[in-house]
C-alpha cells in the first residue's frame, strides 16, 4: 500500500456483511477466505467463528487504505468521531444529479439516508447527504 494508513479499522457486529456492504460500495472486490489459507488457519486452533470475526474489503491494486472490520460484543450508540466521505465521482466535481444517483446506489446496498445538507459557506455551496451503512455508521456522498 502507498501511504501511511493501512486500514481504517470498523468495530461491528457483522464484518463479513459489513466488508461485502463497504466492498460494493467502493467497487472492490468481496473479500472471501482463499481455500488453502482458511485450510492452513483452520489446522492452527482457530476455528470458522473465529474466522467470522475479523472480514476486510481492499482496493484490489493495494494504492487505497483497506477497511478491516472486526467483530465487537457492544453495539454503536453515538455518532461517529471519524467517517468516510464517498466521492459520486472521483477526481471531478459532480453535479447534483450524480449525487443522488450514488445516492440511491448505495441506498439499492443497503444504507439509509441520514439528512441532506444543502448550505453555503461563503462563496462555497455545500451540498451532500450524511447516510448510514447497515450497522448505522455515518459516512456522506459529496
Amino acid at each position: 500500500m502507498a501511504g501511511k494508513i493501512g486500514n481504517i479499522v470498523f468495530d461491528c457486529a457483522h464484518p463479513r456483511e459489513l466488508s461485502h456492504f463497504w466492498a460494493d460500495v467502493l467497487g472492490y472486490p468481496r473479500a472471501e477466505w482463499p481455500p488453502e489459507l482458511r485450510e492452513l488457519v483452520l489446522t492452527s486452533d482457530l476455528t470458522d467463528a473465529d474466522l467470522e470475526t475479523r472480514s476486510i474489503a481492499g482496493d484490489p491494486e493495494g494504492l487505497l487504505p483497506r477497511l478491516f472490520f472486526q467483530r465487537v460484543p457492544e453495539g454503536k450508540t453515538v455518532k461517529n468521531r471519524v467517517h468516510l466521505d464517498i466521492s459520486a465521482t472521483p477526481g471531478r466535481a459532480p453535479s447534483r444529479d450524480e449525487i443522488d444517483a450514488e445516492r440511491d446506489r448505495i441506498v439499492a446496498l443497503g444504507a439509509s439516508v441520514v439528512r441532506m445538507v444543502d448550505e453555503k459557506w461563503g462563496p462555497f455551496p455545500e451540498f451532500h447527504y450524511i447516510m448510514a451503512d447497515p450497522e448505522g455508521n455515518e459516512f456522506c456522498i459529496q
